[in-house]
């Protein structure tokens, strides 16, 4: 196909957030089964792309050693080999997410690199096929491909896109990072014996949930790792303590860990000014190294138009 660009800038990969999170069993190859509603938020990573005619795929961004099976590089090499491109790439990150946060970093990385060198390469594959591709690299890269919110349901590679109403979330995150690995296999997480979404949320009923009042997911979902990643980690006990504790916020919701940690959030609502104000000074309160921002919701991925559908 072809294209005649040399370079792409500024290219974003947004975080998401678990509303909810529920392991509603596990396979035989012990891979565990969740029901989850994955949304888009306005915290981003931002990467820089360079043509290369060598075939040649580095990334430059990092002052210390790459591991041998990071994921953006292997997103990169992948979507080479899959295709037969000739073409190479130097990819620059921008990091400004958290690692180790349970908000899919990583994840959105590998996604938008795929995206991205559809693009530059001018390789033209449908979503369908980048979606084919990211789950190779990992459960959560289908989602950021995607491009829309989500229900996702089996290990993460089922997604049903939903439109959510907006939301403002004030997101808190200590300075710890939560083993996914470990969290699954704690005798503290609870797995359901059947599907956690038919009580509180009938699939027929998901959508208008979601347009109308998506603090619902949140009030009365849960985060199923939640209580094993806070016997790991008293930091995420902690981070949830000082969130439902502010008295600068209004919430609009319970608050809970995304993903498998540490990163914890709670529904606000208020001007931009004073909660940006309200989570200062918050922080000003937390020990070192704690972070925090106030984020919203995205109707979609901002690179939702870059496969070649």
């Amino acid at each position: 196909m072809g294209s005649s660009l040399k370079a792409l800038h500024d290219v974003p990969a947004p975080a998401k957030l678990n509303l909810f999170l529920h392991v509603v069993g596990k396979r035989a190859d012990g891979y565990h089964l969740l029901e989850s509603v994955f949304a888009l938020v306005d915290w981003s990573d931002t990467l820089h792309f360079e043509r290369r005619d060598d075939g040649a795929i580095a990334r430059h961004d990092r002052g210390d050693a790459l591991p041998a099976d990071d994921l953006c590089l292997r997103a990169a090499r992948l979507l080479q080999q899959a295709t037969g491109c000739t073409l190479g790439a130097d990819i620059h990150i921008e990091k400004r997410l958290p690692s180790g946060a349970g908000m899919g970093g990583g994840s959105s990385d590998a996604a938008s690199v795929l995206l991205a060198l559809n693009r530059l390469w001018g390789l033209g594959l449908p979503r369908a096929r980048l979606l084919e591709l990211g789950l190779k690299l990992g459960a959560d890269v289908p989602f950021f491909v995607g491009g829309h919110n989500a229900f996702v349901q089996g290990i993460g590679e089922v997604l049903t896109p939903i439109a959510l109403a907006p939301l403002t979330l004030a997101v808190l995150k200590p300075p710890v990072g939560i083993p996914t690995k470990e969290i699954f296999s704690s005798p503290r997480l609870a797995i359901s014996d059947s599907s956690a979404i038919v009580a509180g949320f009938p699939a027929h009923e998901l959508e208008a949930i979601a347009r109308a009042s998506v603090e619902r997911f949140v009030d009365q979902g849960r985060n199923d790792l939640q209580a094993a990643a806070m016997a790991f980690a008293a930091e995420v006990g902690q981070a949830l303590k000082l969130l439902e504790s502010a008295s600068s916020f209004s919430p609009t919701g319970a608050a809970r860990m995304t993903g498998s940690g540490s990163a914890v959030f709670m529904p606000v609502s208020g001007e931009t000014g004073i909660l940006d104000q309200s989570m200062a000074t918050l922080l000003q309160g937390c020990p070192a190294g704690w972070i925090g921002k106030i984020c919203r919701s995205l109707d979609r991925h901002p690179l939702m138009d870059w496969a070649g559908d």
